[in-house]
């Protein structure tokens, strides 16, 4: 049987990772507008991760025999003064999943709930590849500065990206 708080906890973060998800796509569209399709991919295919991540705590929740409660999603931003900017405010959002996931761990851990500190340990592996990636992403986007060609090649970069 699953503890109240430990559900609880699960459901805040199946919401933040769904609201990951929403946030992701509105960074996709804003560069949809930008005609820059391949950061527009980018994000939706970290969108669809995002979204995955949510539905392996879904799933968990009923694994164990607790119950899933969706909460309302707030509208996430949808405009941004530059391209930085925006991959500044992934890198930060990274930072705060991290921290939620970690305190998420801390909870099961201190109610000696075993099969749920299993279950973290994915997320706080992914977290370690999400939050390196986004810093090298804001990196890149500042060596590039005000560069057309810079930017051009990134574009071309990160369309690459497929979904797993």
């Amino acid at each position: 049987m699953i503890l109240k708080k430990i559900q609880d906890a699960l459901n805040t973060q199946l919401n933040a990772e769904f609201y990951s998800s929403y946030f992701y796509l509105s960074m996709s569209t804003y560069f949809e507008s930008k005609d820059l399709q391949g950061f527009a991919r980018w994000f939706r295919v970290q969108a669809n991760e995002e979204y995955e991540h949510a539905m392996k705590i879904f799933d968990y929740i009923y694994q164990i025999g607790g119950e899933v409660k969706l909460m309302q999603i707030d509208g996430p931003k949808t405009d941004w003064e530059s391209f930085l900017e925006v991959f500044q405010d992934t890198f930060e959002h990274e930072q705060k999943i991290t921290k939620s996931i970690n305190e998420l761990l801390d909870l099961a851990i201190i109610e000696k709930d075993h099969a749920t500190v299993n279950f973290l340990q994915w997320f706080v592996s992914e977290q370690v590849e999400e939050e390196a990636t986004s810093q090298q992403n804001v990196k890149k986007m500042e060596m590039i500065g005000d560069s057309k060609s810079g930017l051009f090649m990134l574009d071309r970069e990160l369309g690459s990206r497929v979904n797993q």
